[in-house]
């Protein structure tokens, strides 16, 4: 059973389907004890860091989410769930704390000619680590989609799976040892983020 953190994100029921679609069992989990006999959790999210981190915060998400990771057990973070797992961001002078898992912060694309922000559609991951299992049979070059403005700067380059050019190239992904996390999209990823989601199911049997 995969558990899918439920904060009140837009695009929750989204990573559902895409999830059940590759065949996983899927319970939505909105309190820390819904989460304790999950094999895998992912953190989905769309919208404002400070508005993710205080949702998780006024449910008990928080903490669980930290106890969760230390557990060893496969976690995904997508877009917002993504960058939460920093220390903090940048967006529209954010006061909240993220979760500190890694060193880092959340910023915002430098605003240049010809450049829209936010970058919304498609792009190209550079895979920098061809061993990540979220990556098993996907080419490099493949395009997956965004909708962000903001994107986090891990103080740890070796975290760097994926880079993705957007006026400069920033960290389109992480992984480290039980801990994955994308920028982009997989449920909007039409077969390319299905198959990653697949990868990522295919570690909680």
């Amino acid at each position: 059973m995969i558990a899918l953190l439920d904060y009140g994100s837009g695009n929750l029921r989204s990573v559902q389907k895409a999830l059940q679609k590759v065949g996983a069992d899927v319970r939505l989990a909105a309190r820390p004890e819904e989460m304790r006999d999950a094999q895998a959790a992912v953190l989905p999210g769309v919208g404002a860091f400070d508005d993710c981190v205080n949702a998780m915060k006024r449910q008990e998400l928080f903490e669980a989410v930290r106890e969760f990771v230390r557990s060893g057990r496969p976690f995904l973070g997508i877009c917002v769930g993504y960058q939460a797992l920093f220390e903090r961001s940048e967006e529209f002078n954010s006061c909240a704390a993220g979760l500190g898992i890694f060193a880092g912060k959340v910023v915002r694309f430098t605003d240049q000619p010809g450049l829209k922000i936010p970058q919304m559609g498609w792009n190209q991951l550079d895979i920098v680590k061809p061993d990540c299992p979220l990556y098993r049979g996907i080419a490099d070059g493949s395009f997956v989609y965004f909708v962000h403005s903001y994107f986090p700067k891990p103080a740890d380059d070796t975290l760097i799976a994926t880079r993705t050019d957007y006026g400069g190239a920033f960290a389109s992904s992480i992984w480290k040892d039980n801990v994955f996390a994308t920028q982009f999209h997989p449920e909007k990823s039409q077969a390319i983020g299905l198959k990653m989601l697949e990868n990522f199911v295919a570690l909680a049997k």
